[in-house]
């Protein structure tokens, strides 16, 4: 049984700060400064360049990738942790396309975050072969997946509403069907129990950053099946995922395994950083998560319904079927997120008109649900977000 006081007493929160925009960045492990402060000045300072032997850093990205596969189903020794989610998909998107070579058709839908859709929309034009980005309605996904289609490219969890989808039946209608499947789990790791092997999914791709709790940048992860890694080839083809890349030689030679999902050199620092976040993890059975995070929601939105009848629930009702996070509409969405924000409740925006809170049981509890709620109460009550400078957008929502 997981102990969530005992994890929340291993992250810094600011004092007088409820924080529900885990879902976007996780905050600090109170280990990872000292964690990070002793690679920079043991390692890199004292080593130099003799960390990557003596330290280990090279073996970072597929240690800690095993780490991240535990909790998301993974086969070990076959999650490679570095580069950005952006990469990771079109890595994960590129070899897909090329194992179904007779097919043009990539099927997403309109749920999904752009960056998958930006990706996929870029690799068209690279490929220039015919290919289509085939956009449906999440609920008409299933009905969508067709003998032409060569991949099937979801974000398992709707990042503006939390939606769920049923990964385990889509991936098994795709295969049914001679299709393809990769899974963004971004807003998934580390906030619902996830079985990539169970489920059969073939590739899959996720950020370290949210749920995870591995700090701002921090890297993301690919998983490709056993049964595709030897079959697969990174069109990506990075020094680092050579076969010998200290043999410097001048024809590329994909490395074994998950060592072909290399591209550039990894982000030491940002993986030491990491390392602290899982440490926590350790402590944590990610189906007490689940549970306790539904829990959670259901309590937030009983709250906030009762308070506040002016926000309309976005996300679905039934935790079973939604992720770690609940969103509400409302036309003044953005405005009113400042205002709280300016009161010590953060959370997010996502146009148009969604407002999002991320409920983590690692960290967020009952108390700071209710006292959440009561200060959303009042900026929606008392309309103290009619303010001009909470009208004024950042770069960052």
């Amino acid at each position: 049984m997981t102990d969530f006081a005992k994890t929340k007493a291993q992250f810094y929160l600011p004092e007088g700060v409820i924080y529900l925009d885990g879902n976007s960045l996780g905050p600090l492990p109170l280990a990872a400064s000292a964690h990070v402060s002793d690679t920079m000045q043991d390692e890199w300072g004292e080593m130099l360049i003799r960390g990557w032997n003596k330290a280990g850093w090279m073996e970072l990205s597929t240690g800690i990738g095993d780490r991240i596969g535990r909790l998301i189903g993974a086969e070990t020794g076959h999650v490679m942790v570095g580069d950005t989610l952006s990469i990771k998909i079109y890595q994960a998107l590129a070899s897909a396309l090329e194992l179904n070579p007779g097919r043009k058709i990539i099927l997403s839908d309109s749920g999904n975050f752009p960056t998958d859709l930006y990706m996929a929309q870029g690799l068209i034009r690279t490929l220039n072969q015919g290919h289509e980005l085939r956009i449906v309605k999440p609920a008409d996904i299933a009905e969508n997946i067709t003998e032409d289609v060569a991949v099937l490219m979801l974000t398992e969890v709707d990042y503006r509403t939390g939606r769920l989808h049923d990964m385990k039946s889509l991936t098994e209608i795709a295969h049914s069907k001679g299709v393809i499947t990769v899974w963004d789990l971004a807003h998934t790791a580390g906030a619902i129990p996830v079985d990539l092997a169970g489920c059969g999914a073939d590739f899959a791709a996720g950020c370290t950053y949210k749920y995870l709790n591995g700090g701002p940048g921090a890297p993301a992860f690919i998983y490709v099946a056993p049964r595709h890694i030897h079959n697969t080839r990174p069109a990506l083809s990075g020094w680092l995922g050579h076969e010998a890349p200290f043999d410097f030689d001048l024809e590329y030679r994909e490395g074994a395994g998950i060592e072909r999902m290399r591209v550039g050199t990894p982000p030491v620092i940002a993986l030491k950083s990491l390392e602290t976040a899982l440490d926590i993890w350790n402590m944590a059975d990610i189906k007490d998560v689940r549970k306790k995070s539904i829990q959670l929601c259901d309590f937030f939105i009983k709250e906030i319904e009762v308070r506040c009848p002016a926000l309309k629930l976005a996300s679905p009702r039934d935790g079973n079927r939604r992720g770690s996070q609940v969103s509400f509409r409302f036309e003044h969405g953005f405005a009113a997120m400042q205002a709280l924000i300016d009161r010590g409740v953060i959370g997010d925006f996502r146009a148009p008109d969604v407002m999002r809170f991320g409920v983590t049981p690692l960290y967020i509890d009952e108390t700071d649900v209710r006292a959440a709620a009561a200060i959303i109460e009042d900026v929606i009550t008392n309309s103290l977000w009619d303010a001009e400078k909470y009208k004024i957008r950042s770069k960052i929502t």
